[in-house]
């Protein structure tokens, strides 16, 4: 079976729901109008790169792994080439400021070209979603001199990216970052130190890797105030981005894991002789704020790459289910059938699409608002829309990562036995989809982000504004005759009064119970994932009603899509919420030295 990408749909998504065309309008996207027709152009393009080029790498990846040789890292056969296609297509630029070479587009249409990539080949993808995160952080808080002489190869894919925080005692617990900078003479520092689980810390794609690292300066305040970041290139780059000497940087070994085996994840050693020459981003001890800006867009990916993984699996499912031939139908069929007119397998299918589409509408809208954030016209719809982003970016992250692993795991339960005998493909998603709620912040961190940051911080503002908005479009519902809209009414009701209640119990109790809250964190995140996509859905199924004549199959699978996440998904919320307001105290009244 081969990878389809969804286009169709992320069209729908882009002009129905993530409101494109007013994007279009702002004036930093206006001084080079983009229409409808020219980003289905790109996306088309982007689909044949993901379906032709990566997505036949796949299993060769998950059989044959990046392997760390004498010479460095030499990646799964055909990746190498598959780069050089990507980066001279113009892939890696196509958000960042043309004024480093990039093509300045809305980062809405690279989610949905990064979307397809990943579900082409999830291993290959991570390195590409790196280095635009690098790239980010380095615009946003690198002098002129290093932005000059690093962003433009690497906008261009002559050099790659990667982000180095974890240690061997350091992993969720920045502050106990121990990697060291001491000052030179000539401004730059010297660094000493091992990161882990560095992904694409070495490879064979190109002549040079910019890490950024997080380390300490000899001044530097302990905990995570006392953090700086720095850039260090594999290769030493002159005042011209020129390449010089090899760097101080070694990649002493590579992971052996469950899943992504294509991806190497290195162990680098810095200053094993003399030091790694680094220079500093920013200012000193304001290290961690930087890396959050690259932080935040590899969360957004991660959450982006379960959606896509969940869209893999299910395209595998369904092309099973299709083909499999076994018993007879329930209405009473002479032979036996595919099993896909079951309707246990309907209904594991249907899990499967509706909980993909919807997380897919959800960080939509949620990149859309970053868009807005970034490029709006006036200085409050710009927060607006940050607040509005930075409040769902744990959540695309948390929930969709989740559900990836769940519909995996369907994936391979429609496949029965043949899903756990690894040549039919089905296990490698299951596999692939497992790191995704722990790198770049395990579901628990995205559950504390959400109460602590985005709840507790601004006094649930932005959670009520939410709900207000979900409340606008219970309105439309109510206005529809339709019984798909009824039904959907009710349970987007009882969902977003849920929400509104959890919100209301961790404002109210994280200074009195402040345990009993957080024991209800992930499933808060959860709740929050339920309940937001859910309103995504609500708001297709109404699009879908109104242009269900242009396109029957189309839309009318899309009505039926969100019914049945209505009443099979959405409608879990209420039961969510009561363990959330209700379960803290048992959560927490077994003593630890009693497990």
């Amino acid at each position: 079976m081969t990878y389809r990408a969804p286009v169709k749909e992320m069209m729908f998504l882009m002009n129905h729901l993530a409101g494109f065309e007013k994007l279009t309008q702002l004036p930093y996207f206006a001084q080079e109008p983009i229409d409808l027709e020219t980003v289905e152009a790109i996306l088309n393009e982007s689909a044949k790169l993901s379906e032709e080029v990566l997505a036949p790498l796949n299993w060769i990846s998950d059989q044959q792994p990046s392997h760390l040789t004498q010479d460095g890292v030499v990646t799964s056969p055909g990746f190498k080439d598959a780069f050089q296609q990507y980066v001279e297509a113009g892939w890696q630029g196509i958000t960042h400021p043309a004024s480093y070479g990039g093509q300045g587009l809305p980062k809405i249409i690279s989610t949905a070209c990064q979307e397809m990539a990943n579900s082409a080949c999830l291993s290959f993808s991570l390195c590409p979603m790196l280095t635009d995160g690098a790239i980010e952080a380095l615009i946003t808080a690198a002098s002129d001199d290093l932005k000059s002489r690093f962003i433009p190869n690497m906008i261009s894919g002559k050099w790659t990216g990667t982000m180095n925080l974890t240690e061997p005692q350091a992993g969720s617990d920045l502050a106990l970052v121990r990697t060291r900078a001491e000052p030179q003479a000539d401004g730059t520092f010297k660094i000493f130190g091992t990161k882990i689980y560095i992904t694409y810390g070495d490879h064979d794609f190109t002549e040079n890797i910019i890490h950024l690292v997080l380390a300490r300066t000899p001044t530097a305040p302990q905990g995570v105030k006392g953090i700086s970041l720095f850039v260090v290139p594999k290769v030493n780059v002159d005042k011209d981005g020129n390449l010089t000497e090899k760097n101080d940087v070694q990649c002493i070994s590579l992971e052996h894991k469950l899943g992504i085996k294509g991806s190497p994840t290195a162990v680098l050693q810095f200053g094993d002789h003399g030091g790694a020459t680094g220079y500093l981003v920013g200012e000193e001890n304001r290290g961690l704020e930087y890396m959050f800006i690259m932080m935040n867009a590899a969360r957004f990916g991660v959450g982006m790459q379960g959606v896509s993984l969940a869209e893999r699996a299910y395209q595998k499912a369904v092309s099973y289910a299709k083909e499999r031939i076994q018993s007879r139908d329930l209405s009473g069929s002479t032979g036996p059938v595919a099993i896909i007119h079951h309707p246990d397998v309907k209904r594991m299918l249907m899990t499967m699409r509706s909980y993909t589409e919807a997380a897919r509408s959800l960080a939509y809208v949620a990149v859309a608002a970053s868009d807005a954030a970034e490029h709006g016209e006036d200085e409050k719809t710009r927060l607006v829309n940050q607040s509005f982003y930075e409040f769902l970016v744990p959540i695309v992250k948390g929930f969709s990562t989740e559900m990836s692993v769940q519909v995996a795991s369907l994936g391979v339960q429609i496949h029965g036995g043949m899903g756990f005998i690894e040549e039919t493909g089905a296990a490698q998603y299951y596999r692939d989809a497992r790191i995704l709620p722990i790198y770049e912040g395990t579901t628990a961190i995205q559950a504390n982000d959400l109460i602590g940051r985005k709840t507790l911080r601004d006094g649930g503002a932005t959670a009520q504004a939410i709900a207000q908005q979900i409340q606008l479009t219970e309105n439309d519902l109510a206005k529809s005759d339709s019984t798909a809209a009824k039904v959907f009414l009710v349970h987007l009701q009882e969902a977003r009064q849920s929400f509104e209640k959890v919100v209301g119990f961790v404002l109210n109790n994280t200074k009195t119970d402040i345990k009993a809250v957080f024991a209800g964190s992930v499933p808060y995140l959860q709740l929050c994932g339920l309940t937001l996509a859910g309103w995504q859905m609500a708001r297709a199924l109404l699009s879908a009603e109104k242009l269900l004549a242009q396109d029957v199959d189309f839309y009318d699978s899309k009505i039926k899509c969100s019914q049945f996440y209505a009443q099979h998904v959405l409608s879990q919320v209420p039961s969510i919420a009561r363990s959330i307001i209700e379960g803290g105290a048992i959560t927490n009244a077994i003593d630890a030295e009693k497990f």
